[in-house]
């Protein structure tokens, strides 16, 4: 009878040794806060086509989203690219990252990784800045969608050279031209799926031409600092 209880301390003993490690773990984990809101998908266009008042008028509209959403204290800029003397590539206006959405799920962890390793740019983590999904052709209605974003960029994150107009001109116009898109669902039958940043151009520069081909305006919204 002796020898059983010394056996069963000696087991209780083990068990609680092997049980602390994990308490640890657990307390440490809830102890981790998620990272703050560093990237989202504006949760509406300015509604002008592709005149968003240039760069400082894209800025400004998710500056105001971030604003609303209690993100403010960031400093946010759209990412878009410019072509023509001056020209201005998305991929250096952002800062340098990392960038969560507003869940906290890290999107990517540099410009390069945003570039090269981007697998959670896709309906289920790009999120708007109150955390929604847009409306994409993954949800169940093929007839409206909202997953075209305004880039004016080529795959690298760089503008395109000047010429044919990729960024309805600069993101002054609502008329002429075209703007480089993204698929922020990524929709597609290859793996990893269309790209995020640059996936086709649309018809024109109107609110109607880029509503036709399944887009609203919206745009990509980093925190730079």
């Amino acid at each position: 009878m002796t020898h059983n209880k010394k056996a069963i301390a000696a087991l209780l003993t083990s068990v609680g040794v092997l049980a602390l490690p994990g308490l640890t773990l657990v307390a440490q984990q809830q102890d981790e806060e998620p990272p703050e809101m560093g990237f989202f998908i504006t949760s509406v266009g300015i509604g002008d086509g592709g005149n968003l008042g240039g760069l400082a008028g894209a800025d400004a509209h998710c500056q105001t989203l971030a604003t609303a959403a209690g993100a403010g204290h960031r400093t946010w800029a759209a990412y878009l690219s410019t072509q023509g003397p001056g020209a201005v590539n998305a991929r250096d206006r952002i800062g340098s990252g990392p960038w969560a959405n507003s869940r906290g799920v890290v999107m990517a962890t540099s410009v390069e990784n945003l570039h090269y390793d981007n697998s959670n740019f896709n309906w289920e983590f790009t999120l708007d800045e109150n955390g929604n999904q847009f409306a994409s052709r993954i949800d169940g209605d093929p007839d409206f969608s909202e997953h075209d974003v305004l880039t004016g960029s080529r795959i690298d994150g760089t503008g395109y050279p000047a010429g044919q107009d990729q960024t309805c001109n600069n993101w002054t116009s609502n008329t002429e031209g075209s703007a480089r898109v993204g698929h922020a669902d990524r929709y597609s039958f290859m793996t990893p799926g269309s790209p995020w940043n640059s996936a086709h151009g649309t018809p024109g520069c109107t609110q109607e031409n880029l509503v036709s081909v399944g887009g609203a305006g919206l745009l990509y919204c980093f925190a730079t600092d």
